[in-house]
This record gives C-alpha cells, sequence and structure tokens, in this order.
C-alpha cells in the first residue's frame, strides 16, 4: 500500500523558519514493496552516518548528536511506518524536532546538515498538487471521486445526488424525451454538486461517454472543468482505476500551466523585470524583490547567502556549517510570498539553476 503524507505549503514554511545547530535533512527513494521498504532503510542508516560525521567534524555536542540518531533510530525500529511507504521518503531532524513526510515524486538521494533545512526538493510535492475530481457518469449512475496525492482515491458522498436518467413521459417521442430527460438529470447533478464544489479550485475531469458527456458540459458552470474526458462508461471502474487514468489529464493541466508561467517570465524578462544570474537572484531575494521563482530541484550548491545585501560565498564541498544556496535563495522567497516553481532541469527559464521574475529592480 503506498502512503504519502504530503506537506502544505504553510509546513514547509514552518520548517523554512528553523535555525538551530544540527538540522540534519535526508532525502531517500523509497517504495511501497517490502523489499523496497528495506533497501530505504538501509539507506537511512547510511545517510545517517554521514550526517554524524559532518556534526562530529564541527564538534556538535555529542549530546545534540545522540538526540539526533536517538529519534532516527525510533523510525528505522517503527515497523507500522515502514509497511506504508511511498515513492520518496524526506526526514527533517534536529537535537529538537523530527518531521518525516512519505511524498508521491521520485526525489534525488540527499543528505545536508546546517543550522537550517534543506527545503527545496520538498517543494516539488507541492508545486503541481495532484489533486481533482472526477466526475463518473451514465445514464444509469453518477459518482464523485476524489483524488489526491495524499490518500487514496475515494467516492465522496452528494447529498441530494441523483442516481440515473428518468424516463419520458406523456407526448414526448422516445428520441426527444431521452434528450430532455438527460438535460434535466445534468441539471440536477450540477446543482447538487454546486455546494461540494464552490469555493474549490481543483480540477474537475468528466468520466462519461456521449451523449451524457457532452450534455453535462452544456449544463456545468464549474470554472474548473477540463476539456479532456475520461472515454467510455465509468460504471465498472473503482475509485483508484478512475484515478489512474486521470493521472495524465493532471500533468497534460500541469505542462500548460508550466508553458504559461514561462510565459510570463519571458514577457517580463523583456520588460527588464526578470533574471537568471545565480547572483541577481540572490540579491533578488534578499531584498523581497522575487514575485516568481523557478529553481532546479537536482541542483546543489554548497555556500553561503549574505543576510544583508545577499552576496554569495561559493564553498568547495559541504559541512555542517554551510548549507544549499539556492535552497536558501528558496527559503528566503518562500518566507516573503512568492509563487516557487520547483522543476527539473532544462525546465527552468534560460536553462540555469534559478530564474525569478522581480516585484522591482535592485
Amino acid at each position: 500500500m503506498q502512503h504519502k503524507d504530503v506537506p502544505t505549503r504553510h509546513e514547509i514554511e514552518s520548517l523554512a523558519r528553523i535555525r538551530e545547530q544540527g538540522c540534519v535533512s535526508i532525502y531517500l527513494p523509497s517504495g511501497v514493496t517490502p523489499p523496497e521498504a528495506d533497501m530505504a532503510k538501509v539507506a537511512l542508516k547510511n545517510q545517517l552516518r554521514t550526517a554524524v560525521e559532518q556534526l562530529e567534524a564541527a564538534h556538535v555536542a555529542p549530546e545534540l548528536i545522540d538526540a539526533i540518531t536517538s529519534q532516527v533510530a525510533d523510525i528505522d525500529q517503527d515497523r507500522e511506518f515502514w509497511r506504508y511507504q511511498s515513492r520518496s521518503l524526506a526526514l527533517f531532524v534536529s537535537p529538537t524536532l523530527c518531521e518525516v513526510f512519505r511524498l508521491p515524486n521520485i526525489l534525488t538521494a540527499a543528505c545536508e546538515v546546517s543550522d537550517r533545512f534543506y527545503i527545496k526538493p520538498l517543494l516539488r510535492a507541492v508545486t503541481f498538487p495532484q489533486s481533482a475530481y472526477v466526475l463518473a457518469l451514465s445514464q444509469h449512475s453518477v459518482r464523485l471521486v476524489e483524488i489526491s496525492a495524499a490518500a487514496p482515491a475515494c467516492e465522496i458522498v452528494v447529498p441530494g445526488m441523483p442516481s440515473e436518467v428518468g424516463y419520458p413521459t406523456g407526448r414526448l417521442q422516445a428520441d426527444q424525451g431521452a434528450k430532455v430527460m438527460m438535460h434535466e438529470f445534468a441539471l440536477a447533478i450540477q446543482h447538487a454538486l454546486r455546494p461540494v464544489l464552490a469555493n474549490s479550485t481543483k480540477p474537475l475531469i468528466l468520466a462519461a461517454s456521449e451523449p451524457m458527456a457532452g450534455v453535462y458540459r452544456q449544463v456545468s458552470t464549474y470554472p474548473h472543468l477540463t476539456h479532456t474526458v475520461i472515454p467510455g462508461s465509468p460504471d465498472l471502474r473503482s475509485a483508484e482505476e478512475l484515478a489512474a487514468l486521470a493521472r495524465p489529464i493532471l500533468d497534460e493541466l500541469n505542462a500548460a500551466e508550466l508553458a504559461s508561467i514561462r510565459e510570463q517570465y519571458n514577457q517580463r524578462f523583456s520588460q527588464g523585470l526578470a533574471v537568471t544570474d545565480l547572483s541577481d537572484v540572490a540579491r533578488a531575494a534578499t531584498y523581497n524583490a522575487i514575485d516568481t521563482l523557478f529553481v532546479d530541484i537536482d541542483q546543489h550548491i554548497p555556500g553561503f547567502v549574505n543576510e544583508l545585501d545577499g552576496r554569495i560565498t561559493i564553498s568547495p564541498e559541504d559541512d555542517a556549517k554551510n548549507y544549499g544556496v539556492i535552497d536558501e535563495i528558496v527559503r528566503r522567497s518562500l518566507l516573503e510570498d512568492a509563487r516557487i516553481f520547483a522543476v527539473r532541469a532544462g525546465e527552468v527559464p534560460g536553462g540555469g539553476a534559478v530564474a525569478a521574475s522581480i516585484r522591482f529592480n535592485v
């Protein structure tokens, strides 16, 4: 079974605010099968060993190191925890704190030690949330299924939801009557869904055959109804099967959103309100000038960013004192309410490690 603990932006911001000696951040590929979980446990021990070596080299007090290792040992011995895993594991451990997230994204293994947590890879899980509604609709049944990255797909009970298309009566001819009844059925569904979808921005994906799909599309007023439909009758498909068919549609939506945001960035760049140089981006982050930030989640540059003016100092290697320069840019931007897109190499405008549209020049 796959278990996911996708963090909210608020939770990531809370981690970003922490400053404490001996902050250890560990990312591991994991998996949902017992052999994969066993491999992840071994990898966790190896990463912890690396962290302890860095902490000892930085002369961190032994009692603080013991506090860190004992918390990781508790996780290692938690059989119930290891029974339910996802694609990646993220641990944030300090002498006074331990946070663990099981993530649906495949993340590169990493171990970072500093006075702050390494949060950049964690943002991948919230850049494009894999959440939506699926309306499974036929003339004989209707179901609303909620899908997310944090939990298995589940059917939602909707008060007042009609069960099936009625039968024409009176003077209506068969064909005309069928169209009228499908239209009324669709209107009743739309009415029942209105309070459930109120204030939601999640995509609504229709799983239906024609003509029912077209009839519902004509009456729907939900602004986030997707153009792409899961074709065929959904009657015999489980919630998880519908979720699996919906995910490629979500990927298409996310790709379109990223393309649109990149186009906005290009427009800002032509106006002189975008930067790609690492030093310029760090300076903009320090002066709260970043509106939208793109970061390559796999690039890591150890060093420091000056607290006052954003000047960068690059370190030759990782240790328990320096931190990721890119991650620090992310941290400062995150805490100043910038939009952040943690993307793969090649998706960052300009092809570098970072790019940002800015609110004003600094």
